[in-house]
């Protein structure tokens, strides 16, 4: 059978999909834990088991009596007078507002849970805004491949490694493709290439003109979250702006 059609790419959005997320192949990093490119300061691949238990709820307060807003005497009749809570003014008393098909909706918001892996809850912070910020590609139900991605509002180092080259384009601002990663068991198939044509299809589908994405020169292949230049370069990015160790590549989106 081809092997396009036993991969399933998954957004990783929840606990079962974060569950997916393959293991690194330097065990010193790992994609669940990592916040390298989160926090500019203190952010680490480094793998932290303690990252991966869920966070127990916080009990602060919980058996205090919420906090009452000081009464304010000029808003003490506001009640009486609205006839209620949420009452529409122009409206009779028998009847109740309809949908406004003009009106702008607000999308759903989807969230995971506070007591979710510190990790699962830096990826799921776009979920009903723009979507997912990180894909898994699965290979016959085992995951091999991982990409993560999103704005650069997302992933203050990448932000950070964009101020260094003032040339780069201010306008429109690209998305960002902060790792790319392949198990060894599913290297030399083009496996990596595939998941990273999907992510820039998807971010063209959220409106990025352009995708950027940064590699580190001079390190163990292992040791960059993304990539070299040259396996870029094989995907349609061109050096946006040369550097010996953190050069910029990006690729237009249509």
């Amino acid at each position: 059978m081809d092997i396009a059609a036993r991969i399933v790419i998954l957004d990783v959005t929840d606990d079962s999909s974060f569950g997916r997320i393959p293991l690194c192949v330097d065990p010193g990093f790992d994609h669940r834990s990592c916040d390298y490119w989160e926090d500019p300061d203190r952010g680490s691949r480094a793998a932290r088991l303690d990252w991966l238990q869920p966070t127990p709820p916080s009990t602060t307060g919980a058996d205090q009596a919420p906090r009452q807003a000081p009464a304010n005497p000029f808003l003490a009749d506001l009640h009486e007078r609205a006839g209620g809570p949420n009452v529409n003014p122009f409206l009779n008393a028998d009847e109740t507002l309809g949908d406004n098909p003009f009106a702008p909706r607000r999308p759903i918001r989807t969230a995971v849970p506070d007591t979710s892996p510190r990790k699962l809850r830096l990826l799921a912070r776009g979920l009903g805004v723009v979507g997912s910020y990180a894909k898994v590609l699965m290979v016959d139900d085992e995951a091999v491949a991982y990409c993560q991605f999103g704005p650069l509002t997302a992933y203050p180092r990448a932000q950070r490694t964009r101020d260094l080259y003032p040339a780069l384009p201010a306008a429109p601002l690209p998305a960002v493709i902060t790792c790319i990663s392949t198990t060894s068991a599913g290297r030399g198939q083009g496996l990596a290439r595939h998941l990273i044509e999907v992510v820039c299809a998807d971010l063209s589908g959220r409106g990025f003109a352009a995708v950027e994405t940064y590699p580190q020169v001079g390190v163990r292949a292992d040791a960059t979250s993304a990539a070299t230049p040259a396996f870029w370069e094989e995907l349609g990015f061109v050096v946006a702006a040369a550097d010996a160790r953190f050069p910029v590549m990006r690729r237009e989106l249509a």
